[in-house]
């Protein structure tokens, strides 16, 4: 097979799974709205079942439920028909996912559910199966063709369940009104976590390893506070221990590119006056997005007497694994 004809095919399945996901489209009505509000309403968790292929999909939702505030479990037929159907309680909400509708262990498993009299929920592919029929709420998952060529392997139909899926998801992420400190209190790890809820309090320098010198420091003061603390600049305070100024070392740079007479000279003569500052409790993510925009390594924090209380260095938050918005 050449290269132009595996371009081809691969862009087949691209179009014909896009096409599939484009239909669901119509799927988008008032059983969906029913979907949404039954799940909404229960006090319980949404159970998602499927063999083979719509397994795999059913475990993907699984995931995507949890991760965006409803709380959701995997249950394999079979095993369900082998002591873990006790893993559902009335009041949860049971998904079933086939494409045909007529999946021999998803058929199997439908009275039990219907006795322990849970809401039902078919995501399948054949309005007129038994599964739609003895479902309280049917969402049609059919598509158009595969993009196997022979129609065995699903392929079009799984990447349609999966995006109703992500829309039963979202749905209910927007109707629970599901905020960003929500999401990250449920991914802590990682940097998508961290960028979401990782405090600068909680990451910045403090007390003696703040560099701080007094006003009337003299330049080599300075410079041994710079060196010392290594983290390129310094902090000006005056006597109350009130942030007047910040000094860098491309200041110093700077300092003497313009004159070698410095040995007068004190920190409050070659200060930057008005030294960008935070305060402890903004996010880490904003600190790092403010030395971006500014185009600083470094941050000041204060406290509300506008004494610095922290400082932290961009090296610091890129190691971290932020990103700034």
């Amino acid at each position: 097979m050449s290269s132009d004809q595996i371009i081809i095919n691969g862009k087949e399945v691209i179009k014909i799974e896009a096409e599939a996901v484009a239909g669901l489209q119509d799927s988008i009505n008032k059983d969906f709205v029913d979907a949404v509000n039954t799940i909404f309403a229960s006090s319980g968790r949404v159970v998602l079942t499927g063999m083979g292929k719509s397994g795999l999909i059913a475990r993907k939702i699984v995931a995507t439920f949890n991760s965006t505030g409803t709380a959701a479990i995997y249950l394999h037929p079979t095993d369900a028909l082998h002591g873990d159907l006790g893993m559902v309680r009335s009041e949860d909400v049971v998904i079933l996912i086939s494409k045909s509708g007529e999946t021999e262990e998803i058929s199997n498993l439908l009275p039990m559910l219907k006795r322990m009299n849970v809401k039902l929920i078919a995501m399948c592919g054949n309005k007129n199966s038994k599964l739609a029929r003895e479902c309280d709420i049917f969402l049609n998952i059919a598509v158009k063709e595969e993009a196997c060529p022979y129609d065995l392997a699903p392929t079009a139909s799984t990447t349609a369940t999966l995006a109703l899926g992500d829309a039963l998801a979202v749905s209910l992420l927007k109707k629970r009104k599901f905020t960003e400190e929500d999401f990250a209190f449920l991914h802590p790890g990682g940097s998508l976590g961290k960028r979401l809820s990782l405090k600068i309090k909680e990451i910045m320098i403090t007390g003696d390893k703040i560099p701080k010198v007094l006003e009337d420091s003299s330049i080599k003061d300075v410079i041994v506070e710079i060196t010392g603390k290594r983290l390129g600049t310094t902090c000006v305070v005056d006597k109350e221990n009130n942030l007047t100024g910040i000094i860098t070392d491309g200041d110093l740079r700077r300092l003497l590119e313009r004159t070698l007479e410095i040995k007068d000279l004190t920190a409050k003569d070659i200060m930057s006056r008005k030294p960008k500052v935070l305060k402890e409790n903004y996010l880490a993510s904003f600190a790092l997005q403010q030395m971006e925009n500014y185009k600083i390594t470094s941050l000041i924090i204060i406290d509300d007497l506008n004494h610095p209380i922290g400082i932290v260095h961009l090296h610091e938050l890129i190691n971290l694994g932020l990103q700034s918005r």
